[in-house]
């Protein structure tokens, strides 16, 4: 197995030592016409891995090698369409499956967890013997327990692993982070262009075709040009469903189809870590230098002169309020979302506060008004359900499985009710408790709630009130809302971030920092 290497600190802002405008080994100007070892019209062997997750520093949870799924060979290969032998790129190429690693957002990755799909990764390279690139598919907001920047460490150990002369293109969410020690190892990069991530496939293949048409061409190595921004906001705050994202991300194509420009990237940053590279950043790759570095230069200022204008996706309120505003509303079925606690962003999603907030509201209490809230994860509690069998009641403590302890929002809570529904979503044991007018979803495992499917024989559109564990709506249920409201609640995606407390960021950043804090340094460095 291969060491670990040293978890390099990351830096926010140029490299050190480098001032804007430098480079790794060659002058400013027009990339080299040939790859470094790359004959043109030869069949490139290119190969797909890498290990992907979101991971709040805040939440408790902690992912371990079971959280993942793990796919290698045939598997890996089916997870993408051009990968297809009836795909145009077949001719050109000979896919390497290497091994992918994924898990649902949540707490920071166990250490021997890392280096075990780590050292598999690297070991798949080795052992597949020259490549000419790398797909290189992940998120880039992972949190490793006792490492400051993951990505950085493991895009090192893939780039020794590769050697100098393969090519390694990045397809990554556009919540995560990009440290300079992290981009330096990466000759292409790219994120998602829209939150919710709609275009998460077409950007693994935007990365994948890219590297292809550099490699069968036999051009050089592009420059990146990369600037971090010192602007740290939540994703429901930068939705690309509105201004300024909206029009921020939209100047990406127009960037993009620039001569002399390969892509164009902008990443919010992922608020719910605390280290130093948490925050926004800019890359344009590209031919030309000056013109990547000037168009990197005025991304950075149009995002860094925004930060006032972001705006939550849609209507706040705290826990009670928004409660009582969604049953007095005549819009049904009302969406709430519980957003401090969303599993898809990297919360626990064993917190039971808004359901103790449900209940607290007479209405609801009493089944005058009706409620669906999924899916609060406790093992223990579905256990309990499944032995007493549908229609039985139950007593139960609920939530807090791995949350408890960290605050009054994240005790268990009494819960007596009918067992009402036993199911299984997704291969997850799910239990559905109804008290009053409120039916609670109990998951044995995290599981998110973001289609019609997923509530299976639930349909969440028979209840007047539908809160639901996460951020901004995903497409089905914003769909399905006839109105909804941004519930800002406690929890390890708290989408308050100056009440989480966060102490190893970089400072000054923007929203902990503002007054007298109006001039940052936003000149690229090229790497």
């Amino acid at each position: 197995m291969t060491p670990a290497p040293p978890d390099p600190a990351p830096v926010p802002g140029h490299a050190p030592g480098q001032s804007p405008g430098h480079t790794q080994g060659r002058a400013p100007g027009r990339a080299p016409a040939t790859a470094p070892g790359h004959v043109p019209g030869r069949t490139l062997r290119v190969g797909i891995g890498g290990m992907s997750i979101e991971s709040s520093g805040f939440c408790p949870h902690r992912t371990t090698y079971e959280d993942f799924r793990v796919t290698r060979g045939a598997d890996l290969l089916s997870r993408y369409t051009w990968t297809d032998p009836a795909d145009p790129m077949a001719a050109q190429v000979e896919w390497v499956p290497l091994v992918h690693a994924v898990a649902l957002p949540g707490g920071p990755v166990e250490r021997e967890t890392y280096e075990r799909i780590r050292d598999e990764l690297t070991d798949r390279i080795r052992e597949a013997g020259p490549l000419d690139g790398l797909v290189y598919d992940i998120h880039g907001a992972m949190s490793v327990v006792g490492l400051t920047d993951a990505e950085a460490g493991l895009t090192a150990a893939v780039r020794e692993a590769t050697g100098p002369d393969a090519m390694i293109s990045a397809a990554m969410d556009l919540h995560g982070n990009v440290s300079y020690e992290f981009a330096r190892h990466l000759d292409l990069l790219t994120a998602h262009r829209l939150a919710p991530h709609e275009d998460a496939w077409e950007t693994r293949e935007r990365a994948a075709r890219k590297l292809v048409a550099r490699l069968a061409t036999g051009a050089g190595r592009p420059y990146r040009a990369w600037v971090q921004v010192p602007v740290l906001l939540p994703g429901e705050k930068t939705s690309t469903r509105l201004e300024p994202a909206t029009s921020l991300y939209g100047s990406l194509a127009d960037v993009e189809a620039l001569d002399g420009v390969t892509d164009a990237a902008i990443w919010v940053g992922y608020a719910w870590a605390d280290e130093p590279r948490c925050r926004a950043a800019v890359v344009v790759t590209g031919d030309d230098a000056e013109l990547v570095s000037a168009q990197a230069g005025m991304l950075a200022r149009g995002y860094w002169e925004s930060r006032h204008e972001f705006t939550f996706v849609g209507p706040t309120g705290q826990a009670d309020e928004c409660v009582a505003r969604a049953v007095a509303s005549q819009a049904r079925p009302f969406l709430i979302s519980d957003s401090g606690d969303n599993p898809t962003a990297g919360g626990a999603g064993d917190l039971a506060y808004m359901l103790g907030r449900l209940l607290a509201h007479d209405d609801l209490a009493t089944g005058r008004a009706t409620a669906l809230h999924p899916g609060i994860t406790d093992p223990a509690a579905v256990a309990a359900c499944f032995a007493a069998g549908t229609g039985a009641e139950v007593t139960l403590w609920v939530g807090g499985h791995v949350s408890a302890g960290t605050g009054p929002h994240a005790e268990p809570y009494e819960l007596t009710g009918e067992v009402v529904s036993l199911q299984v979503l997704d291969g997850v044991r799910a239990a559905a408790v109804r008290r009053g007018g409120v039916t609670a979803v109990l998951t044995e495992r995290r599981k998110p709630f973001h289609t019609l499917a997923d509530f299976g024989e639930l349909d969440p559109r028979g209840y007047d009130l539908v809160v639901v564990k996460i951020g901004y709506l995903e497409p089905e249920l914003y769909a399905m809302a006839a109105d909804w409201l941004l519930a800002l609640t406690p929890g390890g995606v708290d989408q308050d971030l100056l009440r989480l407390g966060h102490t190893r960021i970089a400072r000054p950043l923007y929203p902990f920092d503002d007054e007298g804090f109006t001039d940052p340094d936003l000149a690229p460095v090229l790497l």
